[in-house]
């Protein structure tokens, strides 16, 4: 039933544009989570409630399938997602202040290969606003992870002073942070990630959380999302210094600047690929770090999951957890227990 309802939904989404429809969905879903009845039907109907629970971060996940950064930006719908199934939220990217991102259109469907083009730019209401929003009771079930970045016009050179703000601003309300230097929207981001930047970066994002970590009586795990594009030198550099960082984690990965598989006009859209055009690229980038690492660091999973063989492959390669979004826009809200049916 919920299928057949998604895939008249989704004939009526896909007559709009993507971020417009993006919008109205985020809409539902929130009105969802501020009706209490309402919210209780809609997990009965998506929820697995006898999915295995996962220890990792010092966290216990309720499941293994979370719910990726950049659909719910500023963490208005995170109650009524709560609903649909999901381990962890990830909530953001956050920057310290609003911006408003890349000039539309800036996302684009690439329906035969069930995959998105984005360059988004880190649109969003800012930092004090999500900390409005993450206050309060929590919705129940999923951890909740903040995903943060610096603004557009912070230099590389003072990009650690937003992270920084960002860590005191959101360690007290989130389960985990997760730290984006991957992004390919926001210009010279991804620098952040060569050894230059990359180790004074996290070595002061970490130095915050300790000190924070000391007022709260509680260490809050941090995360590093890095890009699919980094060469096999790059990639195991990068870990090598999240490792020394003393960090408790590695997202792989963001969205890809690559066009492998895809082609037709919007393939020459300028932005990052995500959906079935990135699953295999994402998962032999678990595999590498998995064994860079010997499975000494956590990893999440992320990118191009559109069912369950998707999930079981990031899992088999080393993942601890994995995250879900463009295969969210292809294959609807019933995707999360349909994967966590068949691990």
């Amino acid at each position: 039933m919920a299928g057949a309802w998604y895939l008249l939904s989704r004939s009526l989404l896909f007559r709009l544009d993507p971020e417009t429809a993006h919008g109205l969905s985020l809409k539902a879903v929130a009105r969802v989570g501020q009706v209490p009845g309402l919210r209780s039907a809609v997990a009965s109907q998506f929820c697995v409630p006898d999915a295995d629970p996962v220890e990792v971060f010092g966290l216990t996940f309720p499941n293994r399938v979370g719910l990726a950064a950049g659909y719910d930006k500023d963490g208005d719908g995170r109650r009524g997602l709560a609903c649909l199934g999901f381990g962890h939220i990830e909530v953001g990217t956050v920057t310290p202040k609003p911006q408003p991102g890349n000039p539309r259109p800036r996302v684009f469907r690439l329906v035969d290969k069930r995959s998105v083009i984005n360059r988004m730019g880190f649109p969003g209401r800012g930092a004090a606003y999500v900390a409005k929003r993450l206050h309060g009771r929590r919705p129940g079930g999923p951890v909740i992870g903040v995903n943060i970045g610096k603004q557009k016009t912070t230099s590389l050179e003072e990009a650690a002073n937003d992270y920084e703000e960002l860590v005191e601003v959101f360690a007290p309300l989130a389960d985990y942070l997760a730290v984006n230097i991957s992004s390919p929207n926001t210009p010279g981001l991804r620098k952040l990630q060569e050894p230059g930047f990359l180790g004074a970066l996290l070595g002061r994002v970490a130095a915050r959380r300790d000190e924070v970590a000391d007022h709260l009586g509680r260490r809050v795990p941090v995360l590093v999302k890095l890009a699919p594009d980094l060469t096999d030198e790059q990639l195991v550099t990068a870990v090598d210094v999240i490792v020394e960082s003393g960090l408790d984690g590695i997202i792989a990965t963001n969205t890809t600047i690559g066009r492998t598989g895809v082609d037709g006009p919007l393939a020459e859209e300028e932005g990052g690929l995500s959906g079935a055009a990135l699953t295999e690229m994402s998962t032999r980038m678990v595999a590498r770090i998995h064994e860079h690492t010997g499975g000494k660091i956590p990893i999440i999973g992320v990118g191009g999951i559109m069912g369950p063989a998707d999930a079981r492959a990031k899992l088999d390669a080393g993942a601890t957890l994995v995250q879900l979004y463009t295969g969210l826009v292809y294959e609807g809200p019933g995707l999360v227990k349909r994967i966590l049916k068949g691990l």
